[in-house]
């Protein structure tokens, strides 16, 4: 496993557009037709990271608070499937049934997507607003495999709830830290 942190995304940069599929229910998605009313959170993610499966079920938790509150969710995993097969679009479809992702996980088959946001690492978190203007881009929280420390998602619901509250958030994020994307 190679640990790696998310790199810089620039603050009010527009969120690069996509059509992938949706492992769930095989459906082309476009970001323009998934954006929230009042943001989108994009989530970088994969089947087998263990940072990801740690923080699943917040981020389960997370989308069904802020669905009511206009804010769309959208997980997309790029990693190379010929090296880490668990990570296709068959056991996509499995670990978001199974989770109760109430947002679309996405297939990012030629890894495009993740390059054009820059993505290193799952889990790798954006958030825009209704503009789809990045104003957060950084860790869930503090908790890591192993650490001891409770999954709470205050970072990433912070975030949320500035944008909500339509004040700047100041507070310099902390990067998110997992497992490198896998790439081919």
């Amino acid at each position: 496993m190679s640990l790696v942190k998310s790199n810089h995304f620039e603050v009010g940069k527009k969120a690069p557009e996509f059509k992938l599929i949706n492992t769930v229910d095989n459906k082309i998605n476009e970001l323009s037709e998934l954006k929230g009313k009042n943001g989108t959170a994009i989530f970088f993610i994969c089947n087998h990271c263990p940072f990801v499966i740690h923080i699943n079920k917040e981020l389960v938790a997370i989308a069904n608070s802020y669905l009511k509150k206009g804010i769309n969710f959208i997980a997309i995993s790029s990693n190379d499937i010929s090296y880490y097969p668990q990570d296709g679009p068959k056991y996509m479809k499995q670990v978001a049934l199974n989770l109760k992702y109430p947002f679309p996980y996405l297939f990012d088959e030629h890894q495009e997507v993740a390059k054009a946001y820059d993505a290193t690492c799952t889990p790798d978190l954006y958030l825009f607003d209704e503009n789809l203007e990045s104003v957060y881009h950084g860790q869930l929280d503090n908790s890591r495999p192993g650490n001891g420390i409770q999954v709470t998602g205050n970072d990433f619901r912070n975030a949320l709830d500035f944008l909500l509250e339509k004040k700047v958030n100041n507070n310099k994020p902390t990067p998110s830290i997992g497992c490198s994307i896998k790439w081919k």
